[in-house]
């Protein structure tokens, strides 16, 4: 009977910035000794989906070649999307649709079918997280709660547009009840709007109709010189008065203790659970 041998693969989207990257990295740095300790855990690795090495296949590879039986993936993602529902299945095997596969094949994304069984665990949108973060932020900002708007700035995504804009809804509220705004808007600054700074642009001065000041708040998992600074920082430059009128910091959600801790909670319940399966 062969001994069980579990791995924890922490998967991101990937990026061209070394910056973004290296945040990825840092928060396995961080969680690294505390999910080792647990003894239910033997290795744990960092893989980007696309754009740059160690890609997702890669690291399953070195699963295998180590002898790991099983492998819990946790993305770090804010909530659904084709990465998650299709592209991530994919490549670990557990999906075969032609479709994703030529248009991975296409974006040279290798597909791998490990030897490890693979388990992949929720998004970051299955806790709270993501509402303590924003609340943080924007809390660190705000001077005068009843004359402030909030405008929420994240990538988007065509395919669950209605499921994207609930989250960020569904964050603004919380922000709102904890805070004392009382009025917000969100926009998107990824593909679903080419990349645009005026999208920034015209969130924000959509804010501004009804509230003195603005905080903005990009909700982008880790920090990228093209969109915290070239795309929304643009949009935000072209907001007649920004600097008296918009509070904006060129940070991400990452690093935040509370995620480290949720990354450390999912994966000890998932090793939980095959422990005793």
């Amino acid at each position: 009977m062969t001994t069980q041998k579990t791995g924890l693969l922490l998967v991101n989207h990937g990026s061209h910035s070394a910056t973004w990257r290296k945040a990825l990295l840092d928060l396995e740095a961080r969680v690294r000794d505390a999910i080792l300790a647990g003894k239910q855990i033997q290795g744990i690795k960092t893989a980007h989906m696309e754009y740059t090495e160690p890609s997702i296949a890669t690291q399953m590879k070195a699963f295998d070649s180590e002898g790991f039986t099983d492998v819990i993936v946790v993305p770090i993602f804010l909530t659904v999307s084709p990465h998650s529902a299709d592209d991530i299945p994919t490549i670990l095997g557990q999906k075969a649709e032609a479709s994703v596969i030529e248009e991975l094949t296409k974006e040279n994304i290798e597909c791998y079918t490990p030897q490890a069984r693979t388990h992949i665990a929720p998004l970051l949108d299955f806790s709270n997280v993501l509402q303590k973060n924003v609340l943080r932020r924007a809390r660190e900002m705000s001077r005068n709660p009843e004359k402030e708007g909030l405008a929420l700035i994240g990538y988007g995504d065509a395919t669950y547009d209605k499921e994207w804009g609930e989250l960020f809804d569904n964050v603004a509220e919380y922000v709102k009840q904890n805070l004392g705004i009382r009025e917000h808007r969100y926009g998107w600054c990824g593909h679903l709007v080419h990349y645009s700074p005026e999208e920034t642009t015209k969130t924000v001065n959509a804010a501004l109709e009804t509230k003195d000041t603005v905080i903005v708040v990009p909700v982008l998992v880790a920090y990228d010189e093209m969109f915290q600074t070239n795309i929304i920082g643009r949009g935000i430059e072209k907001v007649e008065g920004f600097k008296e009128r918009v509070f904006y910091q060129a940070d991400a959600i990452l690093p935040d203790p509370d995620i480290d801790d949720w990354v450390i909670r999912i994966s000890a319940e998932y090793a939980g659970q095959l422990a005793h399966a």
